[in-house]
């Protein structure tokens, strides 16, 4: 399974941007989807992500501003940013798990500039 994410770059305080994350090499879907991130000199942390019942979860930081969303039939993940932080600036790893196996995706760059 490979996953490949995209849509990361360079925005504005209070701009937004979308990041996609799909799943490919298996026909098998892949229950539990989500986005983490990371910053130089700091643990990564999980951002948002999809349980396997379907069930959303989201850092306190990112809650009202950040939506993740997918697309079953197309294996795909989404994150919808809104109002961006400059502390939202870090790279942004797909992440999926499927029968006990993670997998990552090769991370897109976020920069937000005040």
């Amino acid at each position: 399974v490979q996953l490949q994410a995209s849509g990361g770059g360079l925005m504005q305080a209070g701009g937004s941007l979308r990041l996609s994350c799909a799943a490919s090499g298996s026909s098998f879907s892949i229950p539990v989807m989500g986005w983490y991130r990371h910053t130089p000199g700091k643990q990564r942390e999980m951002v948002a992500t999809f349980t396997s019942g379907g069930i959303t979860n989201y850092a306190d930081s990112v809650k009202g501003r950040f939506t993740i969303s997918r697309d079953n039939a197309k294996n795909t993940v989404y994150l919808q940013m809104n109002s961006l932080k400059p502390e939202d600036t870090a790279t942004y790893y797909c992440y999926g798990r499927r029968s006990s196996v993670n997998y990552w995706g090769q991370g897109t760059l976020v920069t937000v500039s005040s």
